[in-house]
């Protein structure tokens, strides 16, 4: 929701002859009855479902455009549904994760910008899903047919191909020694682990020896400190002495406090962003438009949706389970800008 504002910014910026409407905010319904009178009608996925009966089912728009279209990759979801219900002439999607379970996401996309293309669900299990899930040739078979079904509506933009001048993103992993306490609470953690009877329960132990590996704070209070932090603030004295910018991420919330914590002793200056942050946009701006050094941000409440072009550096505090999280985190600064 708090993206919107982002979208209006970036509007402004390079379609300011347009006529924009946002639509968000308790007092939105105020604003309804502007809808066919603007040139550009901006809202969130969340507010949609709300207000699709009294604001949208009426209307017809020229073009839908759906951004982070992952949003819709599950069928039966509220946000799937509320979107397909829009009536429009042309509709886009971008998305950066178009698969990240299956081939079902790119059916519910699919389903949006081209209503039954590829067949009813129904179908397109017994016939496609459930063979890509096979494997095999039969498997390689049904995707390669897909792919070539849905590659003439696709445009893959590749960073190296219409950003040429951008520098190569140099990757750099730094493994930090255990301290004695984080030693000991991990081989505690094995023992458990060695014992869990379901997935659940050995998914539990891994994301506490995630936490521990960050700070034994997280999981045991008093707890001495971590050897990550020396080593983040090695790679961080470094990056500030060079005159660079840095953007810091962490799944955990409470790992971000830490980090506060520490910041503050030092004296080093900080924006900072996790859900709770009202005005994102606000403290994008603040980063971007001065010298603060250091940007912490919460990885799931800010690894989509923002340009921080302000930054020159990247640092992931704790890797997350999928790659393609931690990439489209990273891409907030390796844009141009």
């Amino acid at each position: 929701t708090s993206l919107v504002r982002n979208w209006e910014a970036e509007a402004a910026k390079f379609t300011p002859w347009m006529k924009r409407l946002v639509v968000s905010g308790p007092d939105r319904r105020r604003v309804f009855g502007s809808i066919p009178g603007a040139n550009l009608v901006i809202t969130s996925y969340a507010l949609l479902q709300r207000d699709l009966e009294d604001a949208y089912l009426d209307k017809e728009f020229s073009v839908i455009v759906l951004d982070e279209a992952q949003h819709i990759k599950n069928r039966t979801t509220r946000n799937a549904q509320s979107v397909k219900s829009l009536r429009g002439v042309q509709k886009l999607v971008l998305t950066g994760t178009p698969v990240e379970n299956s081939v079902s996401d790119v059916w519910s996309i699919f389903d949006f910008l081209l209503p039954d293309y590829l067949g009813d669900y129904s179908t397109f299990k017994d016939r496609t899903e459930q063979a890509v899930q096979q494997g095999g040739k039969i498997g390689a078979a049904a995707l390669e047919k897909l792919r070539q079904k849905i590659h003439p509506f696709i445009l893959r933009r590749l960073k190296k191909d219409v950003a040429k001048d951008l520098p190569d993103k140099i990757v750099r992993i730094s493994y930090c020694t255990m301290s004695a306490e984080q030693q000991r609470l991990t081989n505690e953690l094995r023992m458990r682990a060695k014992a869990a009877s379901t997935k659940f329960e050995m998914l539990a132990v891994l994301m506490r020896m995630r936490q521990i590996a960050n700070h034994p704070a997280l999981v045991e209070k008093g707890a001495a400190d971590s050897g990550k932090i020396e080593a983040f603030f090695d790679v961080l004295d470094e990056a500030m002495a060079g005159g660079h910018r840095a953007l810091v991420f962490s799944q955990f919330v409470s790992m971000l406090s830490i980090l506060r914590r520490e910041l503050d002793a030092r004296g080093v200056r900080y924006c900072y962003l996790d859900g709770s942050t009202k005005d994102r946009l606000g403290e994008c701006r603040k980063f971007n438009q001065s010298d603060i050094p250091v940007f912490l941000i919460s990885l799931h409440a800010g690894g989509t949706g923002l340009n921080l072009t302000g930054a020159d550096t990247v640092i992931h505090f704790d890797p997350w389970w999928n790659p393609a999280v931690e990439n489209q985190a990273t891409d907030r600064a390796h844009r141009i800008g």
